[in-house]
């Protein structure tokens, strides 16, 4: 009966001792669950501090200066591109006005030898020495002319072309076909395709039929 007695004893008082365990460790989650939700209500204080600390103050200077950064840049672009728009139309002004001067230069030397041509004539009264000054200068010319893309618009012995000719006169004639240029009056001359002034010619008519 002791024996029995021992055992039952000894059975409660492990029992007394599982449940003590049980409560504390129950107490010991309790108090870990405390702590971690008040580690998170502080973490949520926390950034509920920090989002008042921006006010819309704060934010609103800064979306400010965001916009006067772009208004000093806007007025910055507009101020660069008056300047390149006045460069562009002084440049502009300077090459019209000036536009002329390269052929003005070529032209001088024959010039001179238009002078020299008149000065030699007087001195020496021949006409076919000036004749011939006189040729060569005129290639001299046509030459410089196409040295600036402008060319003479080719006449006698051509088909009338009312785009390239100006008919002055007719001529009947049967020797030649009727609308052929027989003669050239004033030479005309042509830039690429653009016509300077048409070549004023005399052109050939069919002759009348005898009666």
């Amino acid at each position: 009966m002791s024996n029995d007695a021992n055992s039952v004893e000894a059975s409660n008082a492990e029992n007394n001792n599982s449940e003590a365990e049980l409560d504390v460790t129950a107490e010991a989650m309790a108090e870990a669950t405390e702590a971690i939700a008040g580690s998170e209500s502080d973490d949520s204080v926390q950034q509920d501090s920090a989002a008042d600390s921006k006010s819309p103050g704060s934010e609103l200077e800064a979306v400010q200066a965001e916009r006067d950064q772009y208004i000093d840049k806007f007025q910055r672009s507009i101020a660069e591109l008056e300047n390149f728009r006045r460069r562009a139309q002084r440049e502009a002004e300077l090459s019209a006005r000036y536009s002329s001067l390269p052929l003005i230069r070529d032209l001088l030397p024959a010039m001179d030898n238009v002078a020299r041509t008149i000065q030699a004539a007087e001195q020496t009264g021949k006409i076919d020495d000036l004749i011939q000054g006189l040729q060569m200068i005129v290639a001299q010319v046509d030459q410089v002319f196409g040295n600036h893309s402008a060319k003479p618009i080719a006449a006698v012995g051509e088909t009338f072309d009312p785009n390239l000719h100006e008919a002055l006169q007719q001529v009947p004639t049967s020797e030649h076909p009727p609308m052929t240029v027989l003669q050239e009056l004033e030479r005309g001359y042509i830039m690429h395709d653009r016509v300077i002034r048409p070549t004023k010619v005399i052109v050939a008519c069919a002759p009348p039929e005898a009666t």
